[in-house]
């Protein structure tokens, strides 16, 4: 039995549908709300009622489970959350736990996502579980958060000047998620999930230009006027300091290495950003809109 924590999010309903495209037999998600979860058992796959700030709703989802993708949203009470749920994984014998954690996971960096994730790695590994981080790079989709604002004002509004990181898509994130979990050989190691190319914002406005057929431009802004415009949009403060943090790393370069992770771990070969826009240009106002 394979377990699927976080299956109607961004990533995690991709691995599931990898997952029932692959086959794979005796699949189970964990959802909160079973209600967003229809398109799940029309996959094929079970679902469960649990959360993860009710640790005592884990152990019936974990009961028979032999290998468990820990998928958590950003969150303050990250470690705390994730904590909870190796010790069930230990406690249900569950052999193999993948951990869905994010590039730059260090214990030792500032606060903040990269830190949350590398202290709940250093959890799982201690926990004596089997256990494979995957760590990618900031997800494409996530540009779908400003989709409004680029489709009405043709502008993308970042505090990273030229820097460029290695975008990768989720549908690519999910295909590597999904070997990990349908096959062996896999325990004890860390994989590094990014695009194929490290592109800045200038590009990608080029980019999104040419799939929108509109013109696209990225205007670079002050760390404090993304702070402010965050919070009057309505972020929780943590979650404004905690994208500061990543907005550093990003102008500084740090996540601009690219790996073959997709193609070597997950069979396809990495989704080009260029694709990434075709396929969604609808979202960024193309398709013939004003």
């Amino acid at each position: 039995m394979i377990l699927v924590t976080g299956g109607t999010g961004t990533t995690g309903s991709e691995i599931i549908k990898r997952l029932a495209e692959a086959g794979a037999k005796q699949v189970r998600a964990l959802v909160r709300n079973p209600e967003k979860a229809a398109f799940i058992r029309e996959a094929g796959v079970e679902t469960i009622e649990g959360d993860f700030e009710r640790p005592e709703t884990l152990g019936a989802a974990l009961e028979g489970v032999e290998r468990a993708l820990l998928l958590t949203a950003p969150d303050p009470l990250t470690v705390e959350h994730q904590r909870g749920f190796i010790d069930a994984a230990k406690r249900a014998g569950t052999r193999h736990v993948v951990k869905l954690s994010a590039i730059g996971a260090d214990a030792g960096a500032p606060e903040g996502i990269g830190k949350w994730h590398g202290q709940a790695e250093d959890e799982l590994k201690a926990s004596g579980l089997a256990w494979t981080m995957i760590q990618p790079n900031a997800f494409m989709q996530n540009l779908l958060g400003q989709a409004r604002t680029i489709a009405e004002e043709g502008a993308i509004y970042q505090p990273v000047g030229d820097g460029r990181t290695s975008f990768v898509d989720a549908r690519d994130i999910a295909a590597v998620a999904a070997k990990v979990l349908v096959e062996d050989g896999h325990e004890g190691k860390s994989y590094v999930v990014t695009g194929p190319e490290a592109l800045s914002y200038a590009e990608i406005a080029e980019k999104l230009s040419a799939a929108t057929g509109r013109p696209v431009k990225y205007v670079s802004i002050t760390p404090e006027a993304f702070r402010k415009g965050a919070l009057a949009a309505g972020l929780p403060e943590w979650l404004v300091d905690a994208l500061g943090v990543l907005n550093e790393n990003f102008a500084a370069g740090n996540w601009s290495r690219v790996t073959n992770v997709v193609r070597e771990v997950g069979g396809r070969e990495p989704t080009t950003f260029d694709r990434f826009a075709r396929d969604y240009a609808g979202a960024f106002g193309g398709g013939g809109r004003s």
